[in-house]
């Protein structure tokens, strides 16, 4: 006997918990099937990532950056600390019982919410009058029988492979593995200077690492604007230490069980680099295979994407997709909000969610944030603009915090005023980019911001200077 749905959610990540949680709270019932399971073989909601992606990897960092400012911040203020030593198991310890913190909570808010809580792998089995038949299988045996009348695809995505190079997590190594190293490697190669790439990237070389990323693109970060982008390059090469070589051609890889070795092609030079480590991080493919898509006649684009229009429907009646699994940024709050969207236009309302205030975040150090166009965006779409810079060189707050490298760039229509980006380079940007969401989304000037009183002394009062200095009036520089 199958059991019967309003909504069923396929995927537990940011994406899909928060729809089964929205669904359940406008009165559907509410079932969301995920199949994660974690080291223990455990079942563990949340997604890539909760369990081995941005909550971890915040975890990771935060540990790496407090080992390093033990060795080399630290004096400043009058605090002497010899002998300092890295635990590593301890290290990852701690970042396993953050995401069990949070696994769990998740499973406190489907009890709450009455979502019902599936593991397994759901596949789509055909239509029944009104009803979508789903299948669920865990280890090979089908262990569950479904019918919705709605279906919430929310499947994310997969580390993208490079062709003929096995992944083992082992010596190869793509998110998950570079998560779970258990000792600190001499010399770490890394495939790909993005997100990923970078976050990993700076862990290990604050944990001692010799750290080489290799990027195939010629340009640093091409979709964050290039003024930010060239001051991160600088501060992460320099500051950092990340050996970053742009423009790289990879050959052929060769991977033993002692190091890997990577040949390649940079400036018409063939370079053969040794590492003990390898991480790959290309990109991410969506997840959709096993789910039935075929034998249902679900559209998928040309790169694997589940095909949906603006609201997120899909090309059969009463199924939806978001995240990952769709077109647009792969970023966890950008699915989170396309699953409480979804949720409430079943409900009849109509949410919406705006893709051009969608934030974006490095979790470096520092870090780098932006939302909006890039000033090269608006050079080739024609829009006239102006803009205004301001520095953290001078700020109190992060000078008091040890922290004061970095810039914040408004740009703002020429004649509007009407702010069109906002990026950032420094101290807890990651928290400073919501004031630009907030003022984009709400269709603000320059002129707003730079009439906002900020708290002194704080770190926002950058963003306040760099709205002033769009109208030519910065009070500190």
């Amino acid at each position: 006997m199958s059991q019967q749905f309003d909504v069923v959610v396929i995927g537990g990540g940011p994406g899909g918990y928060v729809a089964a949680i929205r669904a359940a709270q406008l009165g559907f019932n509410t079932a969301c099937v995920d199949a994660f399971k974690n080291p223990e073989g455990k079942p563990s909601l949340g997604g890539t990532c909760l369990n081995v992606g941005c909550i971890p990897s915040k975890a990771l960092l935060q540990s790496s950056e407090n080992f390093h400012a033990v060795q080399h911040d630290f004096a400043k203020h009058g605090i002497t600390v010899s002998g300092a030593k890295m635990d590593v198991a301890a290290m990852l310890e701690r970042k396993t019982g953050i995401i069990s913190k949070n696994a769990a909570g998740i499973s406190f808010l489907f009890k709450k919410n009455k979502v019902a809580n599936i593991h397994g792998l759901a596949a789509l089995k055909g239509r029944q009058g009104d009803k979508w038949l789903i299948e669920v299988t865990d280890n090979g045996a089908v262990v569950d029988t479904l019918e919705a009348t709605n279906v919430i695809i929310a499947t994310g995505s997969s580390p993208r492979q490079l062709p003929g190079l096995a992944t083992d997590n082992h010596m190869v190594l793509d998110n998950e593995g570079a998560l779970a190293l258990t000792a600190v490697p001499k010399r770490l190669g890394v495939i790909g200077a993005g997100v990923i790439g970078l976050e990993m990237g700076s862990v290990w070389k604050r944990l001692g690492a010799e750290v080489t990323i290799l990027e195939a693109a010629p340009t640093f970060l091409a979709a964050a604007d290039q003024q930010i982008a060239k001051e991160a390059f600088k501060t992460l090469t320099k500051d950092t230490g990340l050996d970053i070589k742009l423009g790289v051609k990879i050959g052929e890889i060769k991977a033993t069980k002692k190091h890997v070795t990577v040949n390649y092609e940079l400036n018409g030079e063939a370079v053969a680099a040794e590492f003990d480590k390898l991480i790959v991080s290309i990109g991410r493919v969506p997840n959709t295979a096993g789910l039935g898509a075929e034998a249902v006649g679900l559209q998928l684009d040309e790169r694997g994407f589940v095909a949906v229009d603006d609201h997120c429907h899909t090309n059969l009646p009463g199924i939806w997709a978001i995240g990952d699994v769709v077109r647009g940024p792969m970023l966890a709050h950008k699915a989170s909000e396309e699953g409480v969207a979804v949720a409430e236009r079943i409900a009849g309302q109509k949410p919406h969610v705006d893709f051009g205030v969608i934030p974006w975040v490095i979790y470096t150090s520092p870090e780098i944030a932006w939302v909006g166009k890039t000033e090269e965006q608006l050079k080739a779409e024609g829009i006239e603009y102006k803009k205004g810079t301001s520095g953290f060189a001078a700020n109190g707050r992060a000078l008091g915090l040890g922290q004061a490298q970095g810039t914040v760039k408004i740009l703002a229509d020429a004649k509007t005023d009407r702010i069109l980006g906002l990026h950032m380079i420094g101290p807890m940007v990651s928290e400073l980019v919501t004031e630009g969401v907030v003022s984009m989304e709400f269709k603000a000037a320059s002129e707003d911001l730079a009439r906002i009183v900020h708290a002194h002394p704080s770190l926002s009062e950058v963003v306040h200077e760099a709205a002033l200095a769009a109208d030519k009036r910065a009070l500190h520089g």
